[in-house]
């Protein structure tokens, strides 16, 4: 294993909080483009090796608003961002600072300011409250927050002692104050390609929260592999989504992926499915980035947005349903690209597009990575055997000290969670969180596999299935019913869907128990919140 380069950090805390090397993933070089020099700062390459590229006149980003700034005016932001954190506030390279707030080219900003001042950016999600914030800023470390003006309340509750809070996000906030009498030019510091870069918190669903390192050469790996080999991305693209850029799925779609094609991105505060599809015949966008429920959510109304402008839509975050595949293709033409992803391993390492797709199967390897299918031991399974999904590539796991690194990370190969079967082709076919399988009387049942074959069913427009305690069996399937608009939900139809499953899949898996809500709980991400199911926490009924 290649020592790591020295290092440019002075806080050292970054690579202290390292996982012990022998505990790292093995780390995969396999394609030309990835052998990047042992000195490299991901910001300045993001944006002024780009300008270098494509010039400064070049549309960079958008708000929802319709502003656009031009890759120079982005440039000058971030420099006078990055030298009111190293001249007012003394950061040095290895410092955290976590930055809260919703999408924006403000927050996008922000985000390659800390970087280019080779600072370690910790972007939370906006909807997190303040016991969660407290114990991201304790664990990571952090003296300086950036938040968006309307998002410092939870913050100032939660309080971690020493914690410096600067509001960003017009003329009468502290920091474009500060930034506009600054000079607009800042030498990025020549960070080391495996100096960290970024700490991502997962978004896991109950206990200590993790947080995954990232170096520099991995935000430049995403976009060398996934977004090269097979999302393809044009100069003149226009990307838009969902996801918000404290997830590393909206990071990479919304943020890394264009400025590194020379393309611009549309951030937009909010983004319900509404509102998302809406804005593409709006602004024009190219490259779509959604959960699989957004693209559900959107079809009864599809002939109402103009879409004319999508080349590519893209799926992550959950497994998306061939039927929801085939229903989005035959009503718009576009065959969405599906990926899984991790925060561990930063972006998407299994995908397929256009000719390659094969609906309901997540895809190959993306170019760049490995991957197969193992058993509890670590040996390899025959195809056709479902297993634990097991991934080599250039990024991987490292916890910031976590003991959990060593059940994730298992003979040199990342253990996503993931329960996968792979075929004689090659390809990979998701069957469920390893967490989500339920065992009821001696049967082993995929939660998604329900889930889908209860969306088949007419009156059905969403549903989420999960195992609840049940004296007899251990436990029972239940399914929480989103009902088709216009549908009453009954005692009857309850037994029609039971019957409908019992008529798609064995009749063993069918939902013994069948509950209509108004909705179900998501995450900030667009994930289904199966704990939240498996809680008993209320939900709205219709």
């Amino acid at each position: 294993m290649q020592p790591l380069a020295p290092s440019a950090h002075l806080d050292t805390f970054p690579r202290d909080s390292l996982p012990p090397r022998q505990e790292w993933p093995e780390l995969v070089f396999d394609l030309p483009e990835l052998r990047y020099p042992r000195r490299l700062n991901c910001a300045e390459e993001l944006l002024d090796a780009t300008i270098a590229r494509f010039g400064a006149q070049r549309p960079a980003l958008r708000a929802g608003s319709g502003q656009v700034w031009s890759y120079g005016l982005l440039r000058e932001h971030v420099d006078r961002i990055a030298r009111v954190l190293t001249e007012d506030h003394g950061l040095v390279p290895g410092n955290r600072v976590l930055l809260r707030g919703p999408n924006s080219p403000w927050l996008a900003a922000c985000w390659l300011a800390v970087l280019k001042a080779g600072g370690v950016a910790v972007t939370t999600m906006a909807l997190l409250r303040a016991t969660e914030l407290r114990d991201i800023a304790a664990k990571a470390r952090i003296g300086l927050a950036l938040c968006h003006r309307g998002y410092t309340d939870e913050l100032e509750r939660a309080g971690p002692p020493g914690l410096r809070v600067m509001e960003y996000g017009d003329a009468g906030s502290e920091l474009n104050r500060r930034a506009e009498s600054k000079a607009a030019e800042f030498a990025a510091v020549p960070t080391a390609a495996d100096d960290v870069a970024l700490i991502a918190f997962t978004s896991g669903t109950s206990g200590r929260p993790k947080a995954t390192m990232h170096f520099h050469r991995d935000v430049l790996a995403i976009a060398d592999t996934f977004s090269a080999r097979v999302l393809r991305p044009r100069p003149d693209d226009l990307f838009g989504g969902s996801p918000p850029l404290a997830f590393t799925f909206g990071l990479g779609g919304l943020l890394v992926f264009p400025l590194r094609a020379g393309a611009s991105a549309l951030l937009l505060e909010k983004a319900t499915p509404e509102e998302l599809f809406t804005a593409v015949g709006r602004h024009g966008v190219t490259v779509l980035f959604t959960a699989p429920t957004a693209y559900r959510t959107a079809l009864p109304r599809i002939d109402t947005y103009d879409l004319r402008s999508l080349r590519r839509c893209v799926s992550a975050g959950e497994a998306l349903p061939a039927d929801t595949w085939h229903a989005f293709e035959r009503a718009t033409g576009h065959r969405i690209i599906e990926g899984i992803g991790s925060t561990e391993m930063l972006h998407v390492f299994i995908s397929a597009a256009d000719d390659d797709i094969r609906p309901g199967w997540t895809g190959r390897p993306v170019p760049g990575f490995r991957a197969r299918v193992v058993d509890e031991k670590g040996a390899v399974l025959p195809d056709g055997v479902p297993g634990r999904l097991a991934v080599q590539g250039p990024t991987g796991c490292r916890y910031l000290s976590d003991d959990r690194q060593r059940a994730q990370v298992q003979h040199g190969w990342n253990i996503t969670g993931d329960i996968y079967v792979r075929d004689a082709d090659g390809y990979f076919r998701y069957q469920a969180r390893a967490d989500d399988v339920i065992v009821t009387a001696g049967y082993n049942i995929a939660a998604p596999e329900v889930e889908q074959a209860v969306l088949r069913h007419p009156a059905v427009l969403d549903c989420g299935v999960v195992g609840v305690p049940d004296a007899e069996r251990g436990s029972v399937v239940k399914s929480f019913v989103v009902p088709a608009p216009g549908v009453e939900p009954s005692k009857q139809l309850a037994r029609d869907i039971q019957e409908f499953v019992k008529s798609e899949i064995a009749p063993y898996k069918y939902p013994r128990l069948v509950e209509f809500v108004a909705a179900l709980p998501v995450g900030a991400t667009g994930k289904l919140q199966r704990h939240v199911l498996r809680a008993g926490v209320p939900v709205d009924r219709p």
